[in-house]
């Protein structure tokens, strides 16, 4: 059986993918934060509610990465079962998060709901910040023989 790639960070063992994927987002909220806080006027409520998406965002993944391993050991029916469990958690806690938001003031819902799309948006840079990965830890790829 092939063994998964990881990343280790101290003690903790991430898979690779998940931690460029995390990178990602963490670059997507970067660059979000530089561009919008001066197109908006209220700034603190459009960081507040950016780092609230993103840091959804980065659990989501962490879930979706966690879901997936558990799922890969089950028979397909009950993969499947689970997954979709696991995606209608995902949406209510969405809804759950940005009507808080809203209902609150805590932050703006629709910067905290673009720091979230950034968690798809990651996904298709993840060849990009895997370059990156590969460029400042060093590190071959595995090769397909």
């Amino acid at each position: 059986m092939e063994e998964k790639k990881r990343f280790h960070a101290g003690r903790i063992k991430i898979d690779t993918t998940l931690a460029e994927l995390c990178a990602g987002l963490i670059l997507w909220g970067v660059v979000c934060q530089a561009v919008g806080v001066f197109l908006v006027k209220d700034r603190a409520g459009y960081s507040v509610g950016l780092w609230y998406g993103v840091a959804l965002g980065i659990f989501y993944g962490i879930h979706m990465w966690w879901g997936l391993d558990r799922a890969l050991s089950l028979s397909q029916d009950a993969a499947v079962k689970r997954m979709t469990k696991y995606n209608i958690l995902r949406y209510l806690l969405t809804v759950l998060a940005l009507g808080f938001i809203m209902i609150s003031g805590f932050g703006n819902p629709l910067s905290a709901f673009l720091g979230l799309i950034g968690l798809k948006l990651s996904a298709y840079i993840q060849p990009f910040t895997h370059k990156l990965f590969i460029r400042f830890f060093k590190e071959e790829p595995a090769k397909i023989e």
